[in-house]
């Protein structure tokens, strides 16, 4: 397969000093490169030393956003993210999203909880503020008022800065909207998962929406599990890896067909299949800032990549008619080169 030398990897560091467009999470002031930091594996198949060793690499790259939750490894992840600010001194520097919702001790979103669990992770995350707060689920025992009142709460405190919703449905999200309309706080960005593996979920009406109000789409799982890029060989995985058992779901004939396609770009463009899958969602519309989990500094590295790489007309079409089996060629005017 292409990219799997580290020549690859290091020449996606040495095209990281490029200078690369930073991009607006919806209709706030906050500028990030267009790849995030996921956390979820620090403190779960990450010890600490080597999620700082990613985090020291991702700043070195160009990358500020990083992207946890407060029930990732049961708020480990963010106390890792947290010392590393510490010790780096670079909390001004780095751009933080976290999600509440799912912890055990504050689950769901009622006032009480939100406000408690902001008032945990910031202990974590030894900072006076988290820039993108995600509700992480939605809570149908819980009015969406009361949820974003409390949120409102925390911004004029100063403890948030903006707010996305994690897996919310379209329903939803125009229930926030009218919301927003009497002044209560609006979602910035929607996260929700997204690649050429998985297009359903995003194309249409959340996209839709999301361009109407200037929402971000924040994809994630882009490279479908890893199946996309280190877990592509399903035949040896091992049954104990959870991301490994979740790559093989795509393992039939239509995701082999997308990885040959990947594969054939790959050696034109010279880079990983990861790289060209990360390219793809990036010039999606509606796309924001998709968020990537990695074990390797090698990963990181490919990925950083991605926005540097210019797919081409028959590249793009290609890819759209590859992944159309789980997908819809839903929108006119990609951004293609």
């Amino acid at each position: 397969m292409t990219g799997e030398t580290g020549e690859v990897a290091s020449g996606a560091a040495r095209s990281a000093e490029a200078e690369t467009p930073l991009r607006r999470i919806g209709q706030t002031d906050i500028e990030v490169y267009p790849v995030a930091l996921g956390g979820a594996v620090f403190g779960w198949t990450l010890p600490s030393g080597r999620s700082t060793d990613l985090l020291d690499r991702f700043v070195e790259l160009g990358g500020n956003l990083v992207d946890t939750s407060d029930s990732y490894s049961s708020g480990m992840s963010e106390q890792i993210i947290g010392k590393w600010m510490r010790e780096r001194g670079n909390r001004d520097k780095v751009v933080v999203a976290t999600k509440v919702g799912r912890h055990p001790e504050f689950p769901g979103l009622s006032a009480r909880n939100i406000i408690e669990a902001v008032d945990a992770s910031l202990e974590r995350l030894q900072s006076d503020h988290i820039d993108l707060l995600y509700f992480h689920a939605e809570d149908p025992d819980v009015s969406l008022e009361e949820s974003l009142s409390a949120v409102e709460t925390l911004i004029q405190a100063g403890k948030v800065r903006a707010l996305g919703a994690s897996n919310f449905s379209a329903d939803r999200l125009l229930e926030a909207r009218i919301a927003a309309g009497s002044g209560l706080p609006r979602f910035e960005a929607i996260a929700l998962e997204y690649s050429l593996l998985r297009r359903d979920i995003v194309e249409g009406n959340i996209a839709m929406m999301a361009i109407a109000q200037r929402m971000s789409v924040m994809p994630y799982f882009v490279l479908a599990n890893g199946f996309l890029g280190r877990h592509r060989n399903i035949k040896s995985f091992n049954p104990s890896d959870t991301r490994a058992r979740r790559a093989a779901q795509h393992g039939g004939r239509h995701g082999t067909h997308v990885l040959r396609i990947l594969d054939n770009i790959a050696m034109t463009q010279g880079v990983d299949i990861s790289t060209v899958a990360l390219a793809w969602v990036l010039g999606r519309p509606a796309v924001g800032i998709p968020t990537v989990g990695v074990e390797s500094i090698r990963e990181l590295e490919a990925l950083m990549h991605a926005p540097q790489v210019q797919l081409t007309r028959h590249q793009l079409a290609d890819l759209d008619r590859a992944s159309a089996e789980q997908g819809r060629n839903w929108l006119p005017g990609r951004q293609r080169s």
